[in-house]
C-alpha cells in the first residue's frame, strides 16, 4: 500500500513538469506551459519502493487549452538506464530526495499498469493512503504478451467500450467533467 505524505516537495512537481512539458514532441500547447492539476489516480508498488502516480494537468498556453497524462515514477533513487527519462529529482518532507521519472520508462509502473489491464489491482486515490479510486473505470482484458500503451494527449479517440481500457474524468480549465481513455492495452481495440 502506497503512503500519501502530505508534505512539501521542493520544487513542486507542478514546478518540475511546467518545464519538461513543453520539451516532449507529442506536446501541443505554447512556449511555456501554464498547468492545473485536473485528475488522476495511483497504483501500488507491492514492494513499496516506487510511488506510482497517473496525473492529468490542463494546459492553458495556447487559445485551445490542452490536457495531458503524465504517468510519473517516484523513486529514492537513480533508474540506471533511463537517464532521458528523468523529469527532476525533488526534496519531499518526508522521504528525502525524490527521483522522478517519466512513468512508462520504469518497469515497475509499467508492470502495475499491465495488472490494472488485466483486473489484478485497483486503482487509488490520487490524494489518499489505502483508498480505491471508484471512478477509474477497467474494462479487463487478456493482453497476452501486449504492452499497455499510455494516452498523454487527452482526449484519446480510442472508444471506451473495447476491452483493455481504462477510462478516467477529469476536470477542464472552465470547471465541466471530461472523460476518456487514458491507457488501453495494445492491439486488444
Amino acid at each position: 500500500m502506497a503512503v500519501i505524505h502530505h508534505t512539501t516537495m521542493s520544487p513542486t512537481k507542478m514546478e518540475l513538469l511546467t518545464e519538461w512539458l513543453p520539451t516532449q514532441p507529442w506536446y501541443r500547447g505554447g512556449p511555456e506551459a501554464e498547468l492545473t492539476k485536473a485528475g488522476g489516480f495511483r497504483l501500488d508498488d507491492p514492494d513499496g519502493e516506487v510511488g506510482i502516480e497517473f496525473m492529468i494537468v490542463t494546459d492553458a498556453s495556447s487559445d485551445e487549452p490542452g490536457a495531458y497524462l503524465l504517468p510519473l515514477a517516484y523513486r529514492g533513487a537513480p533508474l540506471d538506464g533511463v537517464d532521458e527519462a528523468l523529469i527532476g529529482t525533488s526534496e519531499h518532507g518526508v522521504l528525502g530526495t525524490r527521483w522522478i521519472y517519466d512513468g512508462v520508462h520504469d518497469p515497475v509502473l509499467v508492470a502495475r499498469l499491465t495488472a490494472l489491464l488485466r483486473g489484478e489491482t485497483v486503482a487509488q486515490a490520487q490524494n489518499e493512503s489505502d483508498t480505491p479510486d471508484p471512478s477509474v473505470r477497467v474494462r479487463v482484458a487478456d493482453l497476452g504478451t501486449a504492452a499497455p500503451v499510455v494516452h498523454r494527449v487527452l482526449p484519446c479517440p480510442v472508444s471506451a467500450d473495447v476491452s483493455g481500457t481504462v477510462v478516467v474524468s477529469w476536470q477542464r480549465p472552465d470547471g465541466t467533467r471530461a472523460e476518456g481513455v487514458v491507457a488501453s492495452a495494445q492491439g486488444a481495440y
